[in-house]
């Protein structure tokens, strides 16, 4: 059955907008949304938002968009990550489910390490190993899913040596051997082109053009040399150029436009939406595309031994430069150390502000303190299990002093609190303490679902871990 709809033809998508809680209504009241895409770790199957089941009632398609699988990681996806975006497929109608061309996590049993989270999409190395490793877990994943499957190539701010492949003949390979479909997001592109010196017309010239399943657009900003795909800007011209030549050579089934924060007001969305519409319309009429086979030549250069190999090198590589962004481990060799430097403190500044929004009471509890403090700790200690319990380890962090500590203890722990100057006063302190202990068992104290941050403060439930930013799609 799965393989059967598998290949179905997915058919025109048209013009789109990344849904966010923060512009449901916007989108909703916007005219000519011909679809949505959600990011995926975000929805709960059994408790859908209103505003989607809205769009949904009303014929508008809702694609879900992962971000956490890792596919070009070393280990192969997680089952448990698989039927969950399989269920969000299901529960929603999908035609396709998209993910990315990255991996966000390494260490572990493969390594002999601590596993460690990157909390972002991180590039893979364009290597024989790379792609034999990305074809078995894509093969894995359409296995696993009950629609095609399509995957992003994402931006990057450092690029791996020893590359042995350019991005379009990676791409290429990886859709010739697996049937994958492509989503191609220009903005990261154009990402590529100002940080890794990489043209977007050779990429789209090696493209295999008739696997697109759709196109991502987003806007960044530079500073000093670099770019950063932000989504939270607006569209630059070069990446609209960028999506008039992909237009001019195929007709994308579906665009859309990304934003993930820092949202303007809805005639400002829709005023973007129009650019990229005259975007399409100033391309040349391509030459029909042919429908994309979604089953790919089940075949590849490596044998189950083979293969293995290639995950342990891929491993091992992955995991030092995942360090070295991470935890402070020297740089691997060949690598820009003033890019990875750049990606390192752009990652403990994601990890910030993501905190933040899944525990909004700690900035509030901090106030300024909040960022600093929270970038000194992340500067010594890894992301290893998500961003909730990155919140509760934070906090448990500067209650503790950094030893391991239990509820009974807490209030042993003020004068080690007050000497760190960041709880320098009582009410900080005994606000945070609330907060640790309300959320550190199993179920709160209060027997809320989300408990309050301390009297006075309504109970909250923590805001969703958003997909975007930061290069994140």
């Amino acid at each position: 059955m799965k393989q059967q709809q598998r290949q179905r033809p997915l058919g025109r998508l048209g013009t789109g907008i990344g849904w966010r809680p923060e512009i449901a209504d916007a989108v909703e009241a916007m005219p000519g949304i011909d679809w949505v895409e959600a990011v995926a770790e975000n929805l709960c199957p059994g408790h859908l938002p209103e505003s989607l089941l809205r769009l949904r009632e009303r014929g508008v398609t809702v694609v879900p968009h992962g971000v956490s699988l890792g596919l070009g990681g070393a280990d192969r996806p997680a089952e448990d990550r698989l039927t969950a975006l399989a269920e969000r497929a299901e529960a929603l109608g999908s035609p396709l489910v998209t993910e990315h061309i990255a991996f966000v996590r390494a260490g572990g049993a493969l390594t002999a390490s601590p596993l460690l989270e990157a909390g972002h999409l991180l590039p893979v190395p364009r290597t024989r190993d790379a792609l034999d490793v990305l074809c078995e877990n894509v093969r894995i994943a359409q296995a696993s899913l009950p629609v095609p499957l399509a995957v992003e190539n994402i931006a990057a701010l450092i690029a791996w040596p020893g590359d042995e492949l350019t991005e379009g003949q990676f791409l290429y390979e990886l859709a010739d051997r697996t049937g994958v479909r492509l989503l191609i997001d220009v903005a990261n592109l154009h990402t590529n082109h100002v940080n890794r010196g990489e043209d977007p017309a050779k990429a789209l010239a090696e493209l295999p053009v008739e696997a697109i399943a759709y196109v991502h657009v987003a806007g960044g900003f530079e500073r000093d040399g670099v770019w950063h795909d932000s989504h939270a800007h607006p569209v630059p011209d070069a990446v609209l150029g960028i999506l008039t030549d992909l237009a001019s050579r195929v007709t994308p089934p579906g665009v859309l436009l990304e934003r993930d924060d820092n949202f303007p007001e809805a005639g400002e969305l829709e005023r973007e939406l129009g650019a990229i519409r005259g975007a399409l319309e100033r391309a040349s009429t391509p030459e029909p595309a042919e429908e994309a086979s979604t089953v790919g030549d089940a075949g590849g250069s490596s044998d189950a031994s083979d293969l293995a190999s290639a995950r342990q090198r891929l491993a091992l590589a992955e995991a030092a430069l995942l360090s070295a962004l991470v935890a402070g481990t020297p740089a691997p060799e060949g690598f820009d150390r003033v890019r990875l430097g750049v990606q390192s403190r752009a990652l403990g500044a994601k990890r910030a502000d993501v905190v933040a929004k899944v525990a909004p009471e700690l900035p509030e509890i901090l106030g300024a303190d909040y960022r600093p403090a929270f970038l000194a700790y992340a500067h010594g200690h890894p992301m290893s299990d998500g961003y909730r319990r990155d919140a509760l380890d934070f906090a448990a962090h500067l209650l503790f002093g950094g030893q391991s500590g239990h509820p009974e203890s807490v209030a042993e722990t003020d004068a080690t609190a007050a000497a760190s100057g960041i709880l320098g006063n009582a009410e900080s302190r005994r606000l945070l303490r609330e907060w640790w202990l309300d959320r550190s068992g199993p179920a709160p104290r209060s027997q809320r679902p989300n408990g309050p941050a301390g009297p006075g403060h309504p109970p909250r439930t923590p805001a969703p871990l958003t997909g975007g930013g930061g290069q994140l799609a």
